[in-house]
């Protein structure tokens, strides 16, 4: 008899290790994928970041041809500009961010067209001739239209990054 309820002891505690065994696998299962869902998520802002640096390097010599006034290189510089809001469109993020990279993709897209914006007018008034003046009634409706893209696009990527703190935080 005590031999019987010894061995349905040892079975009870061998069942509860085993429980606590499996429990404890799950648990760090669980840690596990949070663990990965945060990696994968600072490793998608870190590529933002780093894409961010670049457009602040290109729009940097983008100023620089606009203040030279040269229309050329600022279609260049726009260009590279261009690149890199693009490959913000391109980098895959994690599911918990894609609402955070669909509002950096629509403030790069408003920014895109703010400068593209900016380069055709620029090229207007370079290009415009004796014969063929530029149209300065427009100038400060177009000049508004263009602020207000850039406005835009910045307030996108704000809220961007305000959500993706507000997601970490």
């Amino acid at each position: 008899m005590k031999l019987q309820t010894l061995s349905k002891a040892i079975a009870l505690a061998s069942a509860g290790i085993l429980g606590m065994g499996v429990l404890g696998g799950c648990a760090a299962q669980q840690t596990s994928a949070v663990t990965e869902a945060q990696s994968e998520n600072r490793a998608y802002m870190t590529q933002v970041n780093q894409t961010m640096e670049t457009l602040k390097d290109r729009l940097a010599s983008f100023s620089d041809a606009v203040s030279r006034g040269d229309v050329v290189n600022m279609r260049t510089q726009a260009d590279n500009a261009f690149k890199a809001l693009d490959s913000l469109s391109s980098q895959d993020a994690p599911d918990s961010l894609k609402d955070i990279k669909q509002q950096y993709v629509d403030g790069c897209a408003d920014l895109e067209t703010a400068l593209s914006d900016y380069v055709t007018l620029y090229a207007e008034i370079d290009s415009a001739t004796d014969t063929q003046p530029f149209d300065w009634s427009s100038y400060d409706e177009r000049l508004a239209a263009i602020q207000s893209s850039y406005d835009s696009g910045i307030a996108k990527l704000e809220a961007g990054d305000k959500a993706a703190a507000d997601l970490n935080g």
